[in-house]
């Protein structure tokens, strides 16, 4: 049986996806499947500096579509999660390197040696996006709780329907006290506007900043609730029955005793 190829995107940069697609493919990797996590962001590459595998990188994924190295030589085995490799975008080329049927030939290798490849595609809709998606069977949409990041997602979504990807959609960096104040939208609001499967709800969580630098998997760290948001979203892309956890407001006892008992 072949591996999934699943790709990560969004319009709209700056909206957690580079941390939900390192998040997601160490959790999948903790699930006991064999993961690599392809980095598409040609000229720039970030996915290795998140994962701390920067000082490793001999050959990346341009080297593979191009024939000058094989998948085996440009996978990074990731040193604290079994069945976890990154193949590394490439820092010294432009995004017109490659080409969607180069791109479509190497996912066909990789879905013989992987159970799943992630890709993370880069922000917008030019060259890097259409790299990104040849080959994908699955598409996951990242979005934050405002109307640019929806309205950008949105547009990628008709992009990916006419590719014949049916989307999944994440909500990242949801902040409940400022949902409760009107400030941010809802994942309701964002779910209305959308009309997408809905895969999972990360909360806000400066723990996403201290995993990115310095270089540990999100979802190894227990007190991260992003990182349990992230591994229950892995559980569902494979297929298992998970309900979706809402991230709420934590409620103070004085706050609580406020309300029952009419304090100010």
């Amino acid at each position: 049986m072949e591996g999934k190829i699943i790709v990560v995107t969004s319009g709209k940069g700056g909206v957690g996806k580079t941390t939900a697609t390192s998040s997601i493919g160490a959790a999948l990797a903790l699930e006991g499947k064999r993961v690599a996590i392809v980095d598409m962001d040609i000229g720039l590459r970030n996915l290795d500096v998140v994962m701390g595998l920067e000082n490793r990188i001999v050959f990346n994924i341009v080297d593979v579509v191009q024939g000058r190295c094989k998948i085996d030589q440009a996978a990074i085995r990731d040193r604290r999660i079994d069945n976890l490799f990154l193949i590394p975008a490439s820092q010294s080329d432009n995004k017109d390197v490659l080409t969607p049927a180069g791109v479509e030939r190497v996912t066909k290798e990789l879905r013989k040696k992987f159970d799943y490849v992630i890709m993370d595609s880069p922000a917008g809709i030019e060259r890097g996006f259409e790299n990104s998606t040849a080959g994908a069977n699955e598409a996951v949409v990242i979005c934050t709780p405002d109307v640019s990041a929806v309205r950008d997602a949105d547009r990628v979504i008709g992009l990916l329907y006419a590719r014949s990807l049916e989307p999944k959609l994440i909500v990242n960096r949801i902040e409940p006290a400022r949902v409760e104040r009107g400030e941010m939208l809802s994942h309701e609001d964002v779910l209305d506007i959308l009309s997408i499967e809905l895969v999972g709800l990360v909360p806000m969580d400066e723990k996403v900043l201290i995993s990115s630098n310095i270089g540990t998997p999100l979802v190894l760290q227990n007190d991260s609730t992003a990182g349990q948001a992230f591994r229950r979203i892995a559980k569902r892309l494979n297929g298992d029955d998970v309900p979706i956890e809402v991230p709420n407001r934590k409620t103070s006892v004085w706050s609580k005793l406020s309300k029952t008992f009419g304090l100010r």
